[in-house]
């Protein structure tokens, strides 16, 4: 017997990346529902060579789902998470909302799968911020070698992390460039086209913005408390794949053909490196895979035990709905959760 799976938020970016995953993936699931928000109610989405209508979020019972993938934003995941858990429902949550609760596992597989074991808590999981996803794949194995003491990373992120909205208003102000038309700003803060913003979420006290931060909590929360970060986050007018300049700082010694041997044989990692013109990875290139690629590997002499890397990934996928699908096998993988019993 195959599993239910809810998808919440199915008309979104990376809703509709969830639904593609699965089928690629091909998830033991019996029966995938759709589900938005009431005004998106009759709407068709692609599962495959199958069309679902979405039907509501408010109005479906959940008792007899068993999986539900959320990615409709932190409210309404505040809201019906808790609600969809206490159905026996296990929720994989795409959003900032339940990151940082200590009773809910922040999960990248290949970094801490075994974090996974206390879901049951809220029958809760989140998915962590998609920059740090990324990073993370990369940096988890040579943290295993090495132990790195201190992060510097740079982001540069995609349009689409700010969802449809962001695309949209690249596309839009591109457009109105050529054609010598006024450039609306209404998404970022000031134009993205042929521009780049240094400035992602809200600016906080200490003068981060929360996606830096969030940068450092997560990093800490599922690879090691004791790691020093410190993180900017821009970004550029590109559609999918955010990139990152990673300075490292290790415990041990480490040189970069080290590194490049570790990361190859890491799950989930793709090394493209050499030292020639073309000889990396760029966004790009990166739409559609569900690798994380590493570039740029190189010895850092200005610190003791330092390298420096270059990591590209599609952040709709890795950084966000692969992730989550990837999550939802490793709960079936290690038979943490089985399909409901279906009435006869």
């Amino acid at each position: 017997m195959g599993f239910k799976v809810a998808v919440v938020g199915a008309t979104g970016n990376v809703g509709r990346e969830m639904l593609n995953i699965l089928e690629e993936r091909g998830f033991p699931a019996d029966e995938v529902v759709a589900l938005a928000s009431r005004r998106s109610q009759g709407t068709e989405v692609s599962y495959g060579d199958r069309t679902l209508k979405v039907r509501a979020l408010d109005t479906y019972d959940f008792s007899d789902t068993d999986i539900a993938l959320m990615s409709a934003g932190g409210n309404v995941s505040k809201e019906w998470s808790p609600k969809i858990g206490r159905q026996g429902c296990v929720v994989i949550d795409n959003s900032s909302a339940w990151r940082y609760d200590a009773d809910v596992p922040l999960i990248v597989p290949e970094v801490n799968p075994d974090a996974i074991d206390q879901f049951a808590r809220r029958n809760i999981i989140a998915n962590p911020n998609c920059s740090t996803a990324q990073m993370l794949v990369a940096l988890k194995p040579l943290h295993d070698a090495a132990t790195i003491r201190r992060i510097v990373v740079s982001t540069y992120q995609s349009v689409s992390g700010a969802g449809k909205e962001g695309m949209d208003e690249l596309f839009q102000q591109t457009r109105a460039v050529f054609v010598a038309d006024p450039v609306e700003a209404k998404k970022f803060t000031k134009r993205i086209a042929f521009n780049v913003i240094p400035h992602i979420d809200v600016f906080m006290e200490d003068g981060y913005t929360k996606e830096e931060w969030k940068m450092v909590a997560e990093t800490k929360k599922m690879l090691d408390p004791k790691i020093k970060v410190t993180a900017t986050c821009v970004r550029v007018p590109v559609f999918i794949g955010h990139s990152e300049a990673v300075n490292l700082e290790f415990e041990k010694p480490i040189t970069a053909d080290e590194a490049r041997d570790i990361l190859r044989e890491a799950p989930g990692c793709l090394v493209v490196d050499k030292h020639e013109n073309g000889g990396y990875i760029t966004p790009i290139e990166s739409a559609g895979e569900d690798a994380t690629y590493i570039s740029r590997i190189r010895e850092d002499a200005t610190v003791e035990n330092g390298l420096a890397l270059w990591i590209v990934s599609d952040n709709l996928r890795k950084g966000a709905a692969l992730n989550a699908i990837q999550i939802a096998e490793l709960l079936v993988a290690k038979g943490l959760i089985q399909p409901k019993q279906k009435a006869a």
